[in-house]
């Protein structure tokens, strides 16, 4: 992996980045055995270990996914996609539409990102990977903020629509009608209320 302080040193334009087929050679020979990585705009970006909350949201996710989809869909948990020729990132949720014929994922309709340290991340970098791999919707479920954002309409230069749904709101993604949930029913951290004014 890259060191940040190479990088600012030697610049990018002495740094040879790996695409997408060198980097699925190295995983099948096992190079990455002992390491959780994943390819972002040619680079290898380490991922940090999952902790509470984000272990329990992204479960969440897939199980409220699973149990609202029928067999038209396959989701998938922390598996990588591989989303343009020099990326190859690994959302926390994927909803494919399934081939019903030959039992195999087509493309995905639908990506989750559950952000806590990632937030900076998977605004700036994955959104714009996955708006180029033509993903028809995107969603950001903030931990901090418990917030959703959702990011629709694909474009070269990234998503054209972004909204913020929060409380009792309820998102419905296009592509999986009927199925919707409210952003109230995710197992977010509860919020610390603010310290009672003592009365005098």
């Amino acid at each position: 992996m890259l060191d940040p302080a190479v990088l600012a040193v030697v610049g990018p334009e002495r740094i040879r980045g790996l695409n997408r087929e060198q980097f699925e050679g190295l995983i099948k020979l096992g190079v990455f055995a002992d390491q959780h990585v994943e390819l972002l705009r040619g680079v290898l970006v380490e991922m940090t270990v999952q902790e509470e909350p984000h272990a329990r949201i992204s479960a969440w996710f897939h199980k409220v996914l699973v149990r609202g989809l029928d067999d038209h869909f396959e989701i998938r948990g922390h598996s990588s996609f591989a989303a343009t020729e020099d990326s190859v990132p690994e959302p926390d949720i994927a909803v494919y539409a399934m081939e019903l014929r030959t039992r195999l994922p087509r493309e995905a309709l639908l990506l989750v990102e559950v952000a806590d340290t990632s937030l900076a991340k998977d605004r700036k970098i994955k959104t714009e990977i996955y708006a180029e791999a033509g993903v028809p919707e995107y969603w950001i479920a903030n931990v901090r903020a418990h917030r959703v954002e959702v990011h629709t309409r694909p474009g070269p230069d990234g998503y054209s629509d972004v909204r913020t749904y929060a409380g009792d709101e309820v998102l419905r993604p296009a592509s999986l009608h009927p199925f919707e949930l409210r952003v109230s029913d995710v197992p977010w951290e509860p919020q610390e209320r603010p310290a009672a004014k003592k009365q005098r």
